[in-house]
């Protein structure tokens, strides 16, 4: 299959103009046309760093996102490029390639703490690029990480907010990688050799000590320990000599160092390969209108003076889906019931079984199309509008069905209403002739198939609009007596009678099979609203232990490292999770 977006190079995906940010609509309409999932990888570190090259090369090209080589920072804002991802088919690679934080023309940091929090908030993977090794001033330059818990909120709930609280942004979090560029150390320690990703770890070490020193030093390194329990790390040498870098995107591979092609293409293959798709809490998978829906949810929250609120967004982007489900839904039952109903049908529970088949598939097409359905909400307004609908395909057939009979009675008894007018029946004997001449019609017209739920009743009808053409000729008729015609009016009215308890028999039928219908169609939202709720559990629990498990792998650092208290509030976030696990049973607020 073809790719759905190829972009020949980035856009702006958020600009930054005198120090507002402002959501670019076209690069909004390109995110709205990309229905596969997105793996977002967003890059973010000081400028003239190197950030921009590193995001071409994943895109695959040389050229693309701009390349600054002067002390100023050229890229502006967030810039995205979107292009086929070249390791998972059927998927797009979103690429953010953000302003470099501490530009010496902006005077203050508030820009950079929203861009650094924005790209976080938006991406499955987040780069950190910085110069040399891990050193305290490196710390320095991450402040942003203990800035997080200000500048974005888990949930609406109140008092919610700090690290103590990591295991609520955890699960909306990205993967951590941070790139060393222009790396000079030998990895080892002791003489013996050890992996970026050792040297990540020991470089992320807490100081023990309650002093400001000790303080200053362990926050950052907490913040990243505790927010971003799934990390790595990758160094690179100098790409080539000091007076090619200037030039770095115009160079020959042959021009390049050797070491630091095979450390790009090494970055490029595990971000290509271990980079997740973009989701939201559950494990539900964002496409591209999804990823516009948060961007736009984000940077108005910023715009307007609030935090970002994680949940509040997910409920935002949860109300456009859930009421795009009830129309598809709706949309999917018309289709199916206009290809399979025939009106007039020939009982009403042929229509409502074909109303039941459909109903099905119409909740099954909502229950894949939404999420995070709070109380079944937009459930309800489907299965009113599913109601609806039947009823509304009930008085088509019943009018089907009306309008057929009584063309059909037309055609049936016209002949037998011209004779009456003929005078055909007016002579002695000719009230049990147009009797018989009735009652061979009636048969004939029980013959024709497919007359609909009104047979009956419009016969009825049409049989009661003619009693007083048969009673005049009954009177008329000088061949019976006064007795037959007594007789002859009284098995009248038997008939009338019997025809009238039939046709009460009939309704009280009719009922019972929409309250039967109703029942079932209950029934079935409550079957599949369950078995989906026990999907998003399994889902949700999935993802807990996976946080679980890295938390339990932080804790055992920790005691490692001899930090007894950091463990133990980390042993009651663990507890907290567990807790949280437990409360969330499936409940069903259908009615």
């Amino acid at each position: 299959m073809a790719p759905e977006i190829d972009l020949p190079g980035p856009v702006s995906l958020i600009d930054n103009t005198n120090g507002q940010l402002v959501v670019n609509p076209e690069a909004l309409k390109i995110l709205s046309a990309i229905t596969q999932p997105v793996v977002v990888v967003a890059i973010v570190g000081l400028y003239r760093t190197g950030k921009s090259y590193l995001m071409n090369k994943l895109a695959g090209k040389k050229n693309g996102f701009s390349l600054g080589s002067t002390v100023r920072s050229h890229t502006k804002g967030i810039w995205m490029w979107c292009v086929p991802h070249p390791k998972k088919p059927e998927h797009t690679l979103v690429l953010l390639d953000t302003e470099g934080l501490g530009d010496i023309e902006k005077g203050d940091n508030e820009n950079d703490s929203w861009i650094f929090a924005l790209a976080v908030l938006l991406s499955s993977t987040f780069v950190f690029n910085s110069v040399g090794t891990i050193n305290q001033q490196a710390m320095d330059q991450l402040h942003y990480v203990t800035e997080l818990t200000d500048r974005i909120k888990a949930n609406s709930s109140p008092g919610n907010n700090s690290v103590e609280d990591s295991a609520d942004f955890v699960s909306f979090f990205p993967a951590f990688v941070w790139t060393l560029r222009d790396f000079s150390l030998e990895l080892k320690v002791d003489g013996e050799p050890i992996t970026a990703d050792d040297y990540l770890e020991l470089s992320l070490k807490l100081r023990k000590g309650t002093d400001k020193k000790s303080k200053r030093f362990n926050d950052p390194r907490l913040c990243i320990r505790k927010f971003f329990p799934n990390r790595k790390c990758f160094i690179f040498d100098w790409p080539a000599q000091k007076k090619y870098l200037a030039r770095l995107e115009q160079l020959k591979e042959e021009e390049l160092n050797p070491d630091f092609i095979e450390q790009v293409a090494e970055f490029c293959s595990y971000i290509l390969s271990h980079s997740n798709v973009k989701t939201l809490s559950g494990g539900i998978p964002v496409n591209g209108p999804r990823l516009e829906s948060l961007v736009l949810t984000y940077v108005n929250a910023i715009s307007s003076g609030d935090l970002p609120c994680m949940e509040n967004a997910v409920l935002a982007l949860a109300q456009i889906e859930n009421s795009a489900a009830v129309e598809k839904a709706i949309a999917h039952y018309e289709q199916q019931m206009g290809q399979k109903v025939q009106l007039p049908t020939e009982t009403l529970q042929e229509l409502l079984d074909l109303h039941r088949d459909s109903e099905r598939e119409a909740i099954e097409v909502f229950m894949k199309n939404s999420f995070k359905d709070v109380d079944q909400t937009f459930q309800r307004k489907l299965g009113a509008q599913l109601e609806a609908k039947r009823d509304d395909f009930c008085k088509q057939n019943s009018k089907a069905s009306s309008d057929c009979c009584m063309a059909l009675l037309q055609d049936i008894f016209g002949p037998l209403e011209e004779d009456v007018k003929q005078g055909t029946f007016s002579k002695p004997g000719g009230y049990r002739l147009f009797i018989q001449k009735q009652e061979e019609l009636k048969k004939k017209y029980y013959q024709v198939p497919r007359k609909g739920i009104q047979a009956e009743e419009v016969l009825k009808k049409y049989l009661e609009s003619k009693e007083d053409v048969a009673d005049a000729l009954l009177q008329t008729d000088q061949s019976l007596s006064e007795k037959e015609k007594a007789i002859e009016v009284e098995r009248i009215k038997a008939e009338s009678a019997e025809a009238a308890k039939k046709m009460l028999e009939e309704i009280q039928k009719k009922n019972e099979q929409m309250m039967e219908q109703k029942e079932k169609s209950y029934q079935e939202h409550v079957k599949q609203l369950t078995e989906k709720m026990e999907r998003d559990r399994a889902q949700l629990m999935a993802e807990q232990e996976k946080t679980l498990a890295l938390k339990l792998q932080e804790q055992e650092r920790l005691l490692k490292e001899g930090f007894k208290n950091e463990s133990q509030r980390l042993q009651k976030e663990i507890r907290d999770i567990q807790m949280r696990s437990k409360s969330r049973q499936p409940t069903c607020h259908i009615l």
